[in-house]
């Protein structure tokens, strides 16, 4: 064994961080998300809505994911009305992820519900949920860090890393995140 594997990472590894429910789910998904999901014509919302269902996500009205958007664990997820998931989107979702209503979620933006707890020598997997709220836009290439509330309305810029919760109507930008305004909506 090399001296840099240590022996409590070679027991994270065998630990069991998944029922065999889930591990069949995720066996089905991996196959059949590339032939259902990802290799469809960009108009088909309501056929991707549809296989996200079949999956156990729960999904509004009117939701537009893109073929391309990675969804890790659909039976993880919550798509609330009228909300969208862009064009190579990670949704690394070992954690419940909800988005809101209206909420968008733009190309590649990143939202990563799994960890480690780096202060256990094991290293277990921890799975903290990540709330976007309604009408919340986070920009493209954003990162959503596990356990993160985003306000609604809020706005994460292009890029940002975000690893602590935004309040409602806030406008945060950079790595990491920090606030430069309010959204004010206009009617």
């Amino acid at each position: 064994m090399s001296s840099l594997i240590r022996p409590d990472i070679i027991a994270n590894r065998k630990a069991k961080k998944y029922s065999p429910r889930v591990l069949m789910a995720r066996a089905l998904w991996g196959g059949l998300r590339l032939p259902l999901f990802a290799w469809t014509p960009r108009p088909l919302w309501g056929w991707r809505r549809t296989v996200l269902r079949a999956f156990g996500a729960r999904v509004g009205r009117d939701v537009h994911v893109y073929p391309s958007a990675r969804i890790f664990a659909p039976w993880d997820l919550e798509l609330g009305d009228a909300c969208a998931i862009g064009d190579r989107a990670v949704i690394y979702n070992l954690g419940r992820i909800s988005i809101g209503a209206a909420a968008t979620i733009s190309q590649q933006a990143h939202l990563c519900a799994g960890t480690h707890d780096f202060r256990d020598p094991a290293m277990p997997l921890l799975k903290p949920p990540i709330d976007i709220g309604a009408g919340a836009w986070i920009c493209a290439d954003a990162f959503i860090g596990p356990g993160v509330k985003v306000g609604g309305m809020a706005i994460i810029g292009a890029r940002a890393v975000v690893v602590r919760d935004v309040g409602a109507d806030t406008i945060v930008v950079g790595n990491p995140a920090r606030v430069v305004g309010r959204r004010e909506v206009r009617s």
